[in-house]
């Protein structure tokens, strides 16, 4: 793909908590075709596959080892991913995977990922089908009390373990679950999806630690013009829900906050921060921009879900493009 070149956006095949979908063209209208990207929090990556134009360096990071064993294996064999995550939604299955995939998977990932190329695909389509099943958050946080035993499932408190609970019941489930099948090919849906995808990522280097680890300059400016979209976990100023995160989470939004205010003097450094109304106390040199979330979690449920879904903020650098700005040129 070369330079100034056009590409349509893509969407991620599972729901994510806190996904960036709705803005990802406010972002590429302030960030440009920059010649590097580099997103430390990728989750559901909501913001890279929303790219209008053709790809050059691009760096993902997540320290969720399930999120980045997917897009790795989506990206080295899509046709193993969507082969393993066709399956139809069955409460027994989820519980007996889920509870795998939060114990003997997560460690059997550990060795996996430990190779910049290691990709586990059976895992990614179990963990990818599961949480498209699964309702609201908490999928594979190995924070739940149930654990399985020879008598069956019983409860604990403390170890690893998942919550139970019924899976979508009211409608096909989300992300590949809402795919109809096609007749004669069953799984060629979710299996186009997983095509897709993998010819978007296939350039797309996927890390997987601290997301520090991708924010130093040979990740970044070395590479030219960069733009990073940086979507932390909520702090605790944010007054969101601290179950949410792990406790050590909560401080992580203020160590990313220091590094993007530092980072953001760089005239070769375009950055993004998102987070919540009065959460980051930004330079004045920064925009801030309002946007509401549609859909996913944080419209559903009381209304306090509903009133967070308006105090989203976006905080840009000044070395950013200012679209009014860039329409009276015109």
């Amino acid at each position: 793909m070369g330079e100034g070149v056009s590409i349509k956006p893509l969407q991620a095949p599972f729901p994510w908590f806190g996904g960036k979908s709705s803005v990802a063209d406010l972002v590429w209208e302030r960030f440009g075709d920059v010649r590097n990207y580099v997103e430390p929090f990728a989750g559901s990556l909501a913001v890279l596959l929303g790219r209008p134009h053709a790809p050059k360096v691009e760096t993902v990071n997540d320290m969720d080892r399930h999120i980045c064993n997917f897009w790795r294996s989506v990206s080295k064999d899509p046709e193993s991913v969507a082969f393993h995550a066709d399956w139809p939604v069955n409460e027994i299955d989820l519980e007996a995977r889920h509870y795998w995939l939060v114990t003997e998977g997560l460690l059997k990932l550990e060795g996996v990922l430990a190779d910049p190329d290691g990709f586990d695909a059976k895992i990614a389509g179990w963990w990818v089908w599961g949480i498209c099943s699964w309702i609201g958050s908490g999928w594979c946080s190995g924070a739940g009390p149930w654990r399985l035993g020879e008598e069956g499932w019983r409860k604990v408190d403390a170890g690893r373990g998942i919550n139970r609970q019924l899976p979508h019941l009211g409608d096909a489930g989300r992300g590949i679950n809402r795919q109809l099948p096609h007749l004669g090919d069953a799984g060629r849906g979710i299996r186009d999806w997983m095509l897709n995808l993998a010819d978007r990522l296939r350039p797309v280097r996927v890390c997987c630690g601290d997301w520090s680890r991708v924010c130093g300059d040979s990740v970044t400016i070395k590479h030219g013009l960069t733009g990073v979209f940086l979507d932390p976990p909520y702090s605790g100023e944010a007054g969101r829900c601290e179950a949410l995160y792990a406790r050590e989470d909560l401080d992580v939004a203020h160590a990313v906050r220091q590094w993007a205010i530092e980072a953001g003097t760089s005239a070769n450094m375009r950055v993004a921060l998102c987070g919540y109304e009065g959460e980051h106390s930004m330079p004045d040199s920064w925009e801030c921009v309002e946007w509401k979330a549609r859909g996913g979690y944080g419209s559903q449920g009381d209304a306090t879900g509903r009133e967070n879904a308006g105090r989203e903020r976006i905080w840009f650098s000044p070395a950013c493009i200012d679209p009014e700005a860039q329409g009276r040129l015109f």
